[in-house]
């Protein structure tokens, strides 16, 4: 049998069903990724559903099966909480840690009442992003629970919802949990894949994304049948795919003294050409000035929508000759033309 990677390494991983659905379920669950050690056990108790109508939930009395599990198989256990109600729930039957939902963490103030709760506990919390893709709520929920004394808080990265998430169930956007690690270097971040994808055949590859990345572990929903699951039946990974998944995923190195050489010389090329980039982006930007100087002069609006069509359409179809993709130089000439039409706007109410 091929050793699981995460057994070498310090990454952490949480696998369990979406929802806690009867204790045969999670029994089950549990015996088939009992060999992988995973450090956390996961199965939701309380569920915030979209509609009434649905599946929300056994409550309190799932609580006793975590229990369960934690005693036959030797598993550290962790549910999602909503409510100070909950919080105190899941303490009073020695639940290992809590995770605080992406629907939560987009309210300050109900995860101000949840760490109010959790005041002098030291209790595991892990938060998951907000529905919106917006930093500071993120950091700000976290800050809430590390002000009330929780030393152990971990960020989770689930994705984003946007108007149009294309593939996804929600968006990646890695660049989020990426700046969030560069202003809190010590934090640790894993990453949710099964809710960013929505499909059980996109997790593996978006868990190695996360590897690539180098977050810190993978929180995945495991179901013994998902087709019959209660929620999120299609993201859920069968007990055999997560064991294909975890075995075959490859973790890199994170350390940056080991670095061969040749990179370093690439980097300081790097570093040229992006120096080069900003003065080429600052000449623009001063052609720009310039043009909103005739504009006011000739009482013309800022927006070109013909100029901005075609110069858009040209931009993207010159990328594809020098091997670029369409979306990435039209997400690159967006911020571009939203910064000339913030700098003429500008110039022209001014002068």
């Amino acid at each position: 049998m091929k050793t699981s990677t995460f057994a070498l390494t310090n990454k952490m991983l949480i696998a369990g069903p979406c929802s806690a659905e009867d204790y045969s379920q999670i029994r089950s669950i549990a015996e088939g990724i009992a060999e992988f050690k995973v450090d956390y056990f996961r199965a939701g108790v309380w569920k915030p559903r979209t509609r009434p109508s649905e599946f929300e939930g056994v409550g309190v009395e799932a609580l006793s099966w975590l229990k369960e599990i934690q005693k036959e198989f030797s598993l550290k256990v962790c549910t999602e909480v909503a409510t100070p109600n909950h919080v105190e729930q899941c303490l009073s039957y020695g639940i290992d840690a809590l995770w605080i939902g992406a629907r939560t963490t987009t309210n300050p103030f109900s995860v101000q009442d949840i760490a109010e709760a959790l005041r002098g506990e030291k209790i595991p919390i892990f938060v998951k992003n907000p529905l919106n893709p917006d930093l500071k709520l993120w950091i700000g929920a976290i800050e809430r629970l590390k002000r009330v004394g929780i030393e152990n808080v971990y960020a989770v990265h689930r994705g984003f919802s946007l108007a149009d998430n294309g593939n996804y169930r929600q968006t990646p956007l890695w660049q989020i949990p990426i700046e969030l690690k560069r202003i809190f270097p010590d934090l640790n971040i894993i990453c949710d894949p099964s809710h960013i994808a929505g499909k059980r055949e996109l997790v593996e590859s978006l868990s190695q994304t996360a590897m690539n990345l180098g977050l810190d572990g993978l929180m995945i929903e495991v179901h013994h049948n998902p087709k019959e699951a209660k929620t999120d039946s299609k993201q859920q990974l069968s007990i055999e795919e997560f064991k294909s998944l975890v075995k075959n995923l490859i973790i890199s190195k994170t350390e940056e003294n080991i670095l061969p050489e040749k990179i370093n010389i690439l980097r300081k090329e790097i570093d040229d050409i992006d120096n080069k980039l900003i003065e080429l982006l600052s000449e623009r930007m001063e052609v720009s000035d310039k043009i909103a100087q005739i504009k006011k002069e000739s009482n013309l609006s800022v927006l070109q929508m013909n100029r901005w069509n075609k110069l858009l359409s040209d931009r993207m179809e010159y990328s594809k000759t020098k091997g670029l993709s369409e979306v990435f130089t039209k997400e690159i000439f967006e911020l571009i033309h939203e910064e000339s039409i913030r700098l003429q706007d500008e110039i022209i109410k001014t002068i």
